[in-house]
């Protein structure tokens, strides 16, 4: 028996979203219970979804709910932080669900501290990525590859971040992204010119994550 959390990761590819919202809450409720010890990073890669944050407005949706089906695109309010964001097919979206109990209970230590990792993660591909406060997020330039939009419960962090590793970009024209009217989005794929999955970026990001956040298991 040991107090040192654990990390445990769980992938859920093709996924809908209910599912694994579902199943993040699930693994919410055993990090509260276990006092911290037990950790989870779900590894993701969503059917089409558009998520709208607690600080979102259905305005920033530019198709309607009955176009969007039409195209497959499911439209989804969710309790993270952010605004409207895209979810789907070529996109790495991690949830980790870790207590910050042991972090100092302090939000914006962790969403900095995730913007690094999610940097030196493109820096492992050649791509200099950057943050631009006051902005949360991942930046090439003035594009952005990476979004980020927590919650949290008891000092339990669920949801997280999507890094664009081969999304087809123009699924973000239906939306305003994070707010931002005059935002780019970009890819890990299209800036490094490599060609790329989800999964073998996961095999990166999972252990700079592991090591990033302290975790030994």
């Amino acid at each position: 028996m040991t107090d040192h959390p654990s990390l445990r990761v769980i992938a859920m590819r093709g996924a809908g979203y209910d599912a694994v919202y579902r199943r993040q809450l699930e693994l919410r409720e055993r990090c509260i219970e276990s006092g911290g010890l037990e950790n989870y990073l779900m590894v993701v890669e969503h059917l089409p979804v558009i998520t709208v944050g607690r600080r979102g407005g259905i305005e920033d949706v530019l198709l309607s709910r009955e176009r969007l089906a039409e195209k497959g695109i499911e439209l989804v309010e969710t309790n993270r932080g952010g605004m409207v964001t895209f979810h789907g097919p070529g996109q790495l979206v991690l949830y980790p669900i870790i207590d910050l109990k042991r972090r100092g209970r302090d939000l914006h230590r962790y969403l900095r501290e995730l913007e690094s990792w999610l940097v030196n993660v493109c820096i492992e591909y050649g791509v200099a990525a950057h943050t631009a406060p006051p902005h949360t997020g991942v930046w090439v330039e003035n594009r952005k590859i990476a979004s980020i939009g927590i919650a949290v419960r008891r000092w339990v962090a669920y949801h997280g971040v999507a890094l664009n590793v081969s999304t087809d970009l123009s699924y973000f024209d239906m939306i305003v992204p994070c707010g931002l009217r005059e935002a780019q989005m970009t890819s890990l794929q299209q800036e490094c010119g490599l060609s790329l999955t989800c999964e073998e970026v996961a095999e990166r990001a999972v252990p700079g994550f592991r090591n990033a956040f302290g975790f030994l298991s």
